[in-house]
């Protein structure tokens, strides 16, 4: 095929980006061609064209308008598409040859920073993992706010810690060495789809939905060439973004793949965007246990960020989230997550929020004033990365506007941390002057537009303003005299884009211009002149806007350049501010939620008076029924909870992992007193899934995430279980049950403080036979027939689950229930009927012997489980083969000799249906 000159241009920037959508700016348009159109067109909902269709090779082809590219690659980066954006770099009316293009920011899902990309309240991070021996390393960037951390594990379960820290921070993309990339493969699908490397040789663009998905969410996998991965080279990249020589003060020293991660994060983040990144201003390196983990699981289970369907306001979040500001609001998520294993520092927000708690005219002065503030963090993030519009600016000094009035309300605070905050607040005096006198109170959202620097700033730019504002003026003058010259009373000066201004006059009134007019064009009913004065003129005026446009854009850059050298003081005082929010807003809950102070200790016993679910309360209009609670790592460490269906088993377990989420946050809690160990993990195994796209089964997925929990908890962990085994044959699920349930009591590595619900009633003989296990059940009761649900927490063990009553108020048809009751007695005599002690006279001893012999020593719960299951088969085998067993039952076994019970057993084994 061959191409234009443009289109070799376009095919060679192409060749460049590999993998990504490029829009191809072509005047008043961004066009996408060949595969990139068809993608495009067909993810975009927009007309798919062709170029050169009059050759026969037509070329795809589609386009959006400049002004609106943002909201068009916003929709494609969601969708994990890669846009490069290629710009025009000179004017066209000034270009000999071909225009002269060159791509100017790649955007990836992980570095978006344009507002339309961002979702205001959650962080959006671009991670990096590698690997070298034992070691595994990551790192986690928001280019958006400057945000920058790194980590590093040791050992043969290190890949899990950094797996766990990647579910928590749930970056939008993941960088690894090219040679990593089998450990990203989904393995049920990697017969169907395309190595993440193999991406890199092919134009087409595959968003991360056509790739396998390892953590569980989408993420767009990114494999860079190992070469990019050098230690050396990482380290050099990070000293000179922090402008120092060594990286020992960030904690790194030691730390090779924690700086191997951390310096691809970083360079991939700034060849993408073409922009220094002056934001990222340093890095912090953390343990992958310097927080307490909560796994993807845990969060999905506990409905931390959002519940089942995607609904945040039915969340923990969605209830304790009254913050102010994005800045905030993405904070208080980051403590959520994320919560403090220090209690020096959880100690220290409590002391705020409870300062803040008790002073509601200042909590109340203080939340007025944050509201008004911008989100300074992502203003101050555009601002480095050369993206800041003029509004940017505005909203810069207007929100610092603001910092004097927070740091009067909180001039005399008490706790440590709000003193330390008021400090941090720099209300940066210097540039808010310099703002607030170049730049207008309301300007225009394009630089582009003009009208942005303000009048009186620029002397020169005030004078060019001036001749353009007088231009109508001077054009009716000029217009009134070359009528009276001419004597053409219809003659008019106009103006258009192609011609520049012009005289008109009529067709008839042609022959009466003056010899000085030239001719310009002639039209079916007017002929266009112009004159050496109008000449004059237009190049006067004309070049006075492009003056104005070149002198705007001149003083908004350099205005902009001084607001980027004070990016730390910026991103300090955000942070501080977005604390600050984070404190107010927990102080607020708790006043509206009448939430208390938990009491941290060190020691290990977990005591809750009355504690309610923080979202069910929020949410129920009906009065919450409170609990109490307690835990410790001796006598009551395994609390086996029995009841009915429906009756709060699964309530209690998660209410108690809130409120301790919430106190190592730094929230009060919904109690009216706790007592709280410092946890480092919380696990959970609560409801049935499956992950059919990876082959696995519901007990599948159930038995994985249970081996997960017994091979990594700690006593310092907290488990929660609900209905293990419930996913298998009876006896296959009690028996594991009954075996995990053993381990997390008896193993010194891995006894945490576990709540263990269960409908398996046979568990609750482990409380008479491990020192510390408890019974505790959910009481309810049967009034008039049916059961009422008293959501009571009582020590004990409960008798009876109501699994019908509840199928009856689930709407099962009467005829089934009253079957199922039918079912139910049978099964319940013939457990009664076959394994009693003592048979009846018509009923022969074999069972009672069979169960003697075949499971001799067996405790009590194991031998009520036999029987159980003993009696459901019991009940199949006599449905089926009903004269048999009359037969057999009319048989006096006594009086058989060896030969006729073996001819017997021939006999029954060939007529059994």
């Amino acid at each position: 095929m061959t191409l234009t000159p443009m289109l070799r241009q376009y095919y060679e920037l192409k060749k460049q980006y590999p993998g990504t959508l490029l829009f191809f700016r072509l005047g008043d348009f961004y066009e996408l061609f060949f595969e990139d159109a068809i993608t495009g067109a067909r993810e975009l909902e927009i007309t798919l064209t062709a170029r050169h269709k009059e050759r026969g090779a037509p070329i795809p082809m589609c386009g959006v308008p400049h002004m609106a590219v943002a909201t068009y690659i916003a929709r494609l980066v969601r969708k994990g598409y890669r846009v490069a954006l290629c710009e025009q770099m000179e004017d066209p009316a000034k270009a000999k040859k071909l225009v002269r293009r060159e791509v100017v920011r790649v955007i990836t899902p992980g570095t978006a920073i344009d507002p339309q990309l961002l979702e205001t309240r959650e962080s959006l991070y671009l991670a990096a993992v590698c690997a070298s021996g034992a070691s595994t390393g990551a790192a986690f960037l928001d280019l958006s706010t400057g945000e920058f951390r790194a980590t590093q594990a040791t050992g043969r379960d290190a890949w899990d810690q950094i797996r766990a820290d990647i579910e928590a921070y749930q970056p939008r993309e993941l960088l690894f060495p090219a040679s990593l990339a089998p450990l990203f493969k989904g393995p049920a699908r990697d017969d169907a789809l395309p190595l993440p490397d193999d991406r890199r040789s092919s134009d087409a663009p595959h968003p991360p939905a056509e790739e396998a998905q390892p953590f569980g969410y989408p993420i767009a996998l990114t494999p860079l060439d190992d070469w990019l991965w050098g230690a050396e080279t990482c380290a050099a990249e990070l000293c000179r973004q922090f402008g120092v020589r060594t990286l020992e003060g960030y904690g790194l020293d030691g730390k090779t793949e924690a700086v191997r991660a951390a310096g691809a994060c970083l360079r991939y983040a700034r060849e993408t965007q073409r922009a220094q990144a002056a934001h990222v201003t340093d890095i912090t390196y953390f343990e992958p246990y310097n927080h307490l983990v909560l796994d993807a699981v845990t969060v999905r289970n506990l409905d931390l960020v959002e519940a089942p369907g995607g609904n945040r306001n039915r969340s923990l979040l969605g209830v304790i989230d009254t913050t102010q500001t994005g800045m905030g609001a993405r904070q208080l998520r980051s403590w959520l997550l994320r919560p403090s294993v220090q209690r020096g520092e959880i100690e220290a927000r409590l002391d705020a929020v409870a300062e803040l708690h008790a002073d509601q005219a200042r909590r109340d002065r203080l939340r007025a004033q944050l509201k008004e503030i911008a989100d300074l963090e992502r203003l101050t993030g555009r601002l480095s990365m050369g993206t800041a519009t003029p509004r940017d600016l505005v909203s810069v000094r207007r929100s610092l506007d603001l910092v004097p009035g927070i740091r009067q309300v909180l001039s005399d605070a008490q706790s440590a941390l709000l003193q330390v905050l008021t400090e941090a607040a720099d209300d940066l005096p210097e540039l808010r002057a310099l703002i607030a006198r170049a730049i207008c109170d309301d300007p225009p959202a394009s630089l582009a537009d003009g009208g942005v620097i303000r009048q009186g700033f620029a002397p020169e730019l005030d004078a060019l303003r001036s001749t353009t504002q007088n231009a109508k003026q001077i054009i009716a003058a000029l217009e009134a005299r070359e009528r009276s010259r001419s004597g053409i009373a219809s003659l008019r000066i106009r103006y258009n884009g192609v011609f520049g201004y012009f005289i008109e006059v009529s067709k008839s009134s042609a022959a009466r211009v003056p010899a000085d007019y030239e001719r310009k064009q002639t039209l079916a009913n007017a002929e266009r002149f112009t004159t050496p004065e109008l000449k004059k003129y237009e190049a006067q005026v004309l070049g006075a806007e492009e003056r104005i446009a070149e002198l705007e854009t001149a003083i908004f850059n350099d205005v902009r350049q001084q607001a980027m050298a004070e990016t730390r003081r910026l991103l300090a005082t955000a942070r501080a501010l977005a604390v600050l929010d984070a404190l107010a807003a927990l102080a607020e809950t708790a006043v509206r939620r009448r939430y208390s102070r938990p009491l941290m200790h060190d020691a290990d016993e977990l005591e809750i008076a009355q504690g309610r679910h923080p979202v069910i309360e929020a949410l129920d209009d009906a009065p919450f029924i409170p609990n109490d609670i307690y835990l410790n790592n001796s006598t009551d460490r395994l609390l086996i909870i029995t009841g009915p269906n429906m009756g709060g088993k699964s309530t209690v377990l998660r209410q108690v992992a809130l409120i301790s989420i919430l106190a190592q946050m730094g929230s009060f809690v919904p109690a009216e007193r706790a007592r709280l160990p410092v946890l480092d993990r919380i696990w959970t195994r609560v409801g049935a899934s499956d992950d059919l796209a990876r082959g696995r089964s519901t007990f599948m997925t159930e038995m994985i995430e249970t081996a997960a929990i017994l091979h990594n908890a700690t006593p310092r962990s907290l488990v929660l279980l609900d209905e293990i085994g419930r996913g298998t044959a009876t006896f296959d699920g009690l028996s594991i049950a009954w075996a995990v349930a053993e381990h997390l009591h008896d193993s010194p590595e891995h006894a945490a403080k576990t709540l263990f619900a269960t409908h398996y009633h046979e568990l609750t003989e482990l409380a008479e036979r491990l020192p510390g296990a408890r019974n505790y059940q959910i009481a309810a009761t049967e009034r008039d027939g049916e059961v009422v649900f008293l959501y009571r927490l009582e020590r004990g063990r409960a008798s009876k689950s109501y699994g019908i009553e509840v199928a009856r108020l689930a709407g099962l048809p009467p005829s089934v229930i009253e079957r199922a009751r039918d079912v139910l007695a049978r099964l319940e005599r013939y457990e009664l009927d076959v394994f009693a002690e003592t048979s009846a006279p018509t009923q022969p001893a074999a069972p009672t012997t069979e169960r003697k012999s075949a499971a001799p020593g067996l405790d009590r719960a194991s031998q009520r489980a036999a029987r159980r299951a003993l009696a459901a088969q019991a009940t199949l085998f006599e449905a089926a083969n009903q004269s048999l067993l009359d037969e057999l039952r009319s048989l006096n076994v006594e009086t058989l000799s060896a030969e006729e019970a073996r001819a017997l057993l021939l006999d029954v084994r060939q007529r059994i249906v």
